[in-house]
C-alpha cells in the first residue's frame, strides 16, 4: 500500500467547463463538429481528472473544480460527487484566477495550483513535481508552447501577476515572468508542454489517450475562401 505524502493545506484548482456542444472546444468545431468538439473536451477533462486521482493517492490535498456552463448537479453527475464544485467568478481570466487563489488562501491553503484540462501531457508525476517545487519557490509556472502557461502555482494571491496581461496571446508567459521578476519572486519552471486547441494539435491527444478511448468523429466543414491564422490560446480559459 502506498503511503500518502504529508501535504498540509495543499489545494488544486481545475478550470474547466461543462461539455455542451457548441460551447466547448469551439476552435475545433470546424473539423470535429459541435458534438465532436464537446466529446473531445469531455475526454480530455476526464483524462485530467484521472491524473488528479493518481495524485490524491500519494498526496493529501483539496481538489476544487471551477466550472463554466452547466450547474453543480450536472458537473457532479459527470465527474463525480467527491469533488468541490464552484462556478467560475466573473471577469477575465486574470480576475478569475486571482479570485480563485484568494478563495483558496482564505480557506487555509498555503500551496495552490491552478490548471486547465487542455493539456493532456500534464500527468500525475508532473503535478506532484509542481507541488514539491512550490515548497521552495514563490511561483511555479508550466510554460505552454503557444506562449501561455498550463499551470501556475502560488503560496498566496499576488494580484500584480494577473493585471495588465494580454490574455489569449503569445505574450502571457513573458508578461507574467516580467512582473514576477520585478517583484523579486523566486520562479520555477516545469517542462514546456502543448495544449490541444487547434486542428494541428489533435495529434497530441492521439498520443496520450487510452487505446480504448474513441476518437471524436471528424466533421467535414463547408469550404471557406479564407482560413485565418490560429489565434494563440491561453490555457485555462473557458470561453471555448
Amino acid at each position: 500500500m502506498v503511503q500518502k505524502v504529508a501535504a498540509n493545506r495543499e489545494h488544486l484548482i481545475v478550470f474547466t467547463r461543462y461539455p455542451e456542444p457548441g460551447k466547448a472546444k469551439t476552435r475545433l468545431i470546424p473539423v470535429l463538429g459541435a458534438e465532436g468538439a464537446a466529446e473531445l473536451h469531455r475526454q480530455m477533462a476526464e483524462h485530467t481528472l484521472a491524473q488528479i486521482r493518481g495524485l490524491q493517492a500519494i498526496r493529501t490535498l483539496k481538489v476544487e473544480v471551477r466550472f463554466a456552463g452547466g450547474d453543480a448537479a450536472r458537473m457532479q453527475s459527470w465527474l463525480g460527487a467527491n469533488l468541490d464544485y464552484q462556478v467560475q467568478p466573473e471577469g477575465d481570466l486574470g480576475d478569475r484566477m486571482f479570485q480563485s487563489f484568494q478563495s483558496a488562501y482564505n480557506n487555509g491553503s498555503d500551496a495552490t495550483l491552478i490548471i486547465g484540462t487542455d493539456c493532456p501531457e500534464l500527468d500525475t508525476l508532473l503535478m506532484q513535481k509542481a507541488f514539491q517545487t512550490l515548497h521552495h519557490h514563490d511561483l511555479v509556472l508550466g510554460p505552454a508552447t503557444d506562449g501561455g502557461y498550463y499551470l501556475i502555482g502560488l503560496h498566496h494571491p499576488i494580484p500584480e501577476l494577473f493585471q495588465g496581461i494580454a490574455w489569449s496571446t503569445s505574450q502571457v508567459l513573458s508578461q507574467t515572468v516580467a512582473i514576477a521578476e520585478r517583484l523579486n519572486l523566486a520562479i520555477a519552471y516545469l517542462p514546456t508542454l502543448s495544449d490541444v486547441d487547434h486542428p494541428q494539435d489533435l495529434k497530441i491527444w492521439q498520443r496520450k489517450k487510452s487505446p480504448h478511448t474513441p476518437h471524436p468523429t471528424p466533421h467535414t466543414p463547408h469550404p471557406t475562401p479564407h482560413t485565418p491564422h490560429p489565434t494563440p490560446h491561453t490555457p485555462m480559459t473557458n470561453d471555448e
